[in-house]
């Protein structure tokens, strides 16, 4: 199982690297990514062997875009992809095709999150090919109820619309523990997608351990 670590803004400056390290010690590295603020990729990739995420990229170009975030700078600070459409960070489909494209030639990775059934049938429709599609429902996102036991039929609806695409299927909202894991596992998912439960949690280590 894929573990997708959502870091968001809950820790700044030298407690993110200390996370990734705590991450990185308890998985040894595999499995596992961390989407991180743009500030902080380069520390986090620079000293510890955890493939990088940004958590958002702009539809900018390099050049005269003050303030925006592009592909070509997260990846030149050692980001591998990046996190694209989270709920606190919607984009407009109309600009989905542009920042694919920019990731595709920026060799970034795309982790796409979704609210709906309908969404994931679009990016199926128009043959956008991320390396993940994350299903969540943005009511359950930090609420400690996990999305595998409130909406178990959407999820499973879910991990078999992406079955032989090639795309990894991943479950977010609310994952909090290994039964969480291990449900999404038993509906078809390939991976979890989580933030609170281990970048506010007082002992990282234990998630990883079940």
């Amino acid at each position: 199982m894929l573990i997708v670590v959502n870091f968001k803004n809950y820790k700044q400056g030298k407690d993110v690297l200390d996370l990734a390290k705590k991450i990185e010690k308890a998985t040894k590295g595999k499995d596992v990514v961390v989407c991180v603020p743009a500030t902080d990729i380069h520390v986090v990739y620079s000293q510890t062997k955890l493939k990088v995420f940004s958590q958002h990229i702009n539809d900018k170009d390099i050049g005269s875009t003050t303030g925006f975030v592009t592909a070509e700078s997260v990846k030149a600070v050692g980001a591998s992809g990046t996190l694209l459409n989270h709920s606190e960070h919607r984009i407009h489909f109309e600009v989905i095709h542009r920042i694919m494209k920019r990731c595709e030639r920026a060799r970034l990775k795309v982790i796409f999150c979704v609210e709906s059934i309908s969404e994931v049938k679009k990016i199926k429709r128009w043959q956008l090919k991320p390396y993940a599609i994350a299903y969540e429902d943005r009511k359950l996102i930090g609420s400690g109820k996990s999305i595998t036991e409130y909406k178990p039929k959407k999820i499973l609806k879910f991990s078999k619309l992406l079955e032989g695409t090639g795309i990894i299927p991943l479950c977010g909202a609310g994952i909090n523990s290994w039964k969480d894991v291990e449900m999404a596992k038993e509906l078809g998912c390939k991976g979890v997608l989580v933030a609170s439960a281990i970048t506010k949690s007082k002992n990282v280590e234990k998630f990883f351990d079940d």
